[in-house]
């Protein structure tokens, strides 16, 4: 299908949806009619920030069609947008559905509903069939836009409706969204990976990578502006790899460049940026911004040449260091911070500590680290030589010490420094203080209240508590 044809047929798609969104505002009118009262929902996201940018979109059409939302899953309809990572997130599902089971009974009317990653493996499917008939609806990743049908399909049927996409390339973004937060937004820049690391689900379950047009992705982040946002995350299972595919002359440092361009835009951030595709010429941008935020999370997975060969990376050690130097020679100041997984198959102690000598040497500002996790579907689950669980655990620990070592250390150079503030919230532990990020990433805590939220503000850091900071508004 060529790209006038996909753009009619995406556009078509997404008026008929709206068909579906007004057929659905009066079924949920009735139904609280009768009830004397207002229809409820309750949203719960698994995982990575797409599925949180996801979730907004459900209940912005839940909310939409006249749903209100409930504090939690006692409602009238639940949806659980799930992750698949690791298979333990499979296993918080299935124990959750079982207290939704217990909720169900005592009012029969409620719709369970599940999507996201989860949902587009078989055998989670065939379990669900076998053992959890009581769950009304089920969907994927790759069919979300069709939420509004799926849901009026699901009111009028008694039956399990199960709609399970292999793969798209379908891109349906203008549905009603519902943010977090006013004052910043995730927005979706391409979705699935094609990248195949052996321990990663990911491919499996959100196909192959697609780009949104770079016109419609500027279209949003203006309105987004208009509407008040500050700062926007720009998303992606490897937003380094963006454009590929797509007629225009484009990729993520261009892109990134016209984002930057955008009047009233205060911060850019973004992520996963995959190492191997992070080109010259996006340190380049990201250097000479005006409001690319200075911070990059640049997953590393393991500081061992050969494990990250073993783990289909498509990078080595020291290509990995020498990236880093182009970052930091551009951008000395720059916080980066990092993914690790620790004891994946095969590895010895020479390869633990080869990463060891790469957080020594990149002096990350902050690390993600992992147990790694045998999962089933992925090349990794068959390899041999899994590692014993005490070993992996003895490594982790460690690495986190290290890593916590030198995240404090760096911390403490902020210390007396004034810094720009994005305030998001009112303290959940003080009410007297708000609590907001630097550029860098970084919370800091402060005196203050809710008139501040959502403004960026000068805060002279007084004191570092480790992983965040206690400061004073600096008028």
């Amino acid at each position: 299908m060529d790209k006038l044809a996909r753009n009619k047929e995406d556009i078509e798609e997404t008026n008929i949806q709206y068909e579906y969104i007004n057929k659905l505002k009066n079924i949920i009118k009735s139904k609280s009619d009768s009830l004397n009262r207002p229809l409820t929902y309750n949203v719960t996201t698994f995982g990575c920030q797409m599925n949180a940018r996801d979730s907004e979109k459900l209940v912005g059409i839940l909310e939409e069609i006249g749903y209100i939302p409930s504090k939690d899953e006692n409602a009238d309809f639940v949806i659980y947008n799930t992750c698949t990572v690791r298979e333990n997130a499979n296993n918080k599902v299935y124990g959750r559905l079982g207290y939704l089971h217990s909720l169900k009974k005592k009012n029969p009317d409620m719709i369970i509903a599940l999507c996201g990653c989860m949902m587009q493996e078989e055998v989670v499917i065939n379990k669900l069939k076998e053992s959890y008939r009581f769950v009304n609806l089920i969907f994927g990743t790759h069919n979300i836009f069709k939420f509004p049908e799926l849901l009026y399909n699901t009111f009028k049927s008694d039956d399990m409706i199960i709609d399970i996409w292999e793969d798209t390339n379908r891109i349906v973004e203008k549905l009603p969204v519902s943010r977090k937060y006013s004052f910043k937004s995730g927005v979706n820049i391409m979705f699935g990976c094609n990248n195949f690391c052996s321990y990663c689900i990911v491919p499996y379950v959100r196909g192959r990578e697609r780009s949104r047009k770079p016109e419609e992705i500027i279209d949003e982040i203006k309105h987004l502006v208009d509407d008040g946002v500050k700062e926007v995350m720009l998303l992606g299972q490897n937003v380094n790899s963006y454009g590929k595919g797509l007629e225009d002359n484009i990729n993520f440092a261009k892109l990134l460049q016209k984002v930057d361009d955008i009047k009233g835009l205060e911060r850019i951030r973004f992520m996963t940026s995959h190492p191997k595709d992070l080109s010259d010429e996006l340190i380049e941008v990201m250097a000479n911004s005006k409001n690319v935020c200075n911070h990059l999370h640049l997953p590393l997975q393991s500081g061992s040449s050969r494990i990250l060969a073993k783990m289909n990376r498509h990078y080595d050690k020291e290509t990995y260091l020498n990236l880093v130097k182009k970052i930091r020679n551009k951008m000395p100041d720059i916080a980066l911070t990092t993914d690790i997984i620790v004891g994946f198959p095969g590895e010895t102690e020479e390869d633990f500590l080869e990463t060891m000598d790469v957080v020594r040497q990149v002096e990350f500002d902050s690390a993600f680290t992992f147990i790694y996790s045998k999962r089933t579907g992925t090349p990794a689950a068959a390899m041999d030589n899994q590692i014993p669980e005490d070993i992996i655990k003895e490594r982790f620990n460690r690495l986190l010490e290290e890593v916590q070592q030198i995240s404090r250390r760096k911390a403490k150079n902020y210390t007396g420094s004034l810094q720009s503030v994005l305030v998001e919230n009112v303290n959940s532990q003080d009410a007297t203080l708000v609590s907001g990020r630097m550029s860098n990433n970084s919370i800091v805590h402060f005196p203050g209240d809710d008139n501040l939220i959502g403004k960026i503000v000068n805060v002279k850091l007084s004191e570092c508590k480790g992983f965040y900071y206690i400061g004073e508004l600096h008028e």
